[in-house]
């Protein structure tokens, strides 16, 4: 009952802080917010990574390129700065390399490839989010659209697959996700699609639906990516920030693949 009440008050103020931020977003509440949110969850990640043998990545230094790429892209995508504030991202990456030289670690092309693969499948995704966010001037209803289907999948793909899931999905990486959750959670995302075609008009019904699934295919697979990490490195979850939820990374994997698939859909249709 405890570990019920935690993991509902948590869950709410987490779900009311990423819908007000967004809300909010022109008053820069969603850059810092989500500036936190990314360093932490690259933080996460190479807390995680680093316990393997061989690897020793500082996570302040990924930390710090994580929150740059996120400033520096929410920046460009609300059309403040222009490119060079890129270059500020690009220069500090090119430091970090060059100063691997210098640390004398027993393996420094794993911390080169876990730094790069921290940037890329954490902080990379998170930047992207500010130009789902801007696209066609400002679409906060948008990036709200994205986060409410991946909870809704969740949602769906749970109670359907703890009622009725017999047939496993990918038993080797995530033994209780089954084809009856997956299926439930595509079907709840498609509902969703269709609420969002009645008060939200930038896209037609047909689109929100291809939007929907789109989410419910990437966001499985972006789960599933996450439980193949944490099963190599045999932890159960990627921190505790959030009681009863896990870390940061437990509750934004879905995203990690969602979201650059998102952004590339809604970049061909505005």
């Amino acid at each position: 009952m405890n570990n019920f009440v935690k993991r509902t008050f948590s869950g709410f103020f987490f779900v009311t802080l990423i819908i007000g931020s967004i809300l909010l977003s022109r008053y820069y509440v969603f850059l810092l917010v989500f500036s936190f949110i990314t360093g932490y969850t690259v933080h996460e990640f190479h807390k995680l990574t680093n316990l393997q043998i061989d690897v020793h990545v500082s996570k302040w230094w990924g930390v710090i390129g994580g929150v740059l790429l996120f400033v520096t892209s929410y920046f460009f995508s609300a059309k403040t700065f222009a490119y060079p504030a890129f270059s500020v991202y690009g220069f500090y990456v090119l430091i970090v390399l060059i100063a691997e030289l210098y640390r004398q670690k027993s393996n420094p092309i794993h911390n080169w490839a876990y730094f790069m693969l921290g940037q890329m499948l954490i902080a990379l995704p998170f930047s992207l989010l500010n130009f789902i966010l801007f696209i066609h001037d400002w679409q906060p209803l948008i990036l709200i659209a994205l986060f409410v289907t991946i909870w809704v999948n969740d949602s769906g793909a749970y109670l359907v697959g703890v009622t009725f899931g017999k047939h496993r999905l990918f038993e080797r990486i995530s033994p209780k996700k089954s084809w009856e959750g997956f299926i439930g959670g595509a079907f709840a995302a498609l509902l969703s699609g269709y609420i969002f075609s009645l008060y939200i008009p930038h896209l037609t019904l047909l689109q929100w639906m291809i939007f929907s699934e789109i989410i419910v295919i990437f966001g499985t697979f972006g789960d599933l990516s996450e439980s193949l990490l944490k099963r190599t490195i045999h932890v159960k979850d990627s921190g505790k920030m959030i009681p009863g939820h896990g870390g940061l990374l437990d509750r934004f994997d879905s995203m990690l693949m969602a979201a650059p698939v998102i952004f590339i859909y809604l970049s061909f249709l505005f």
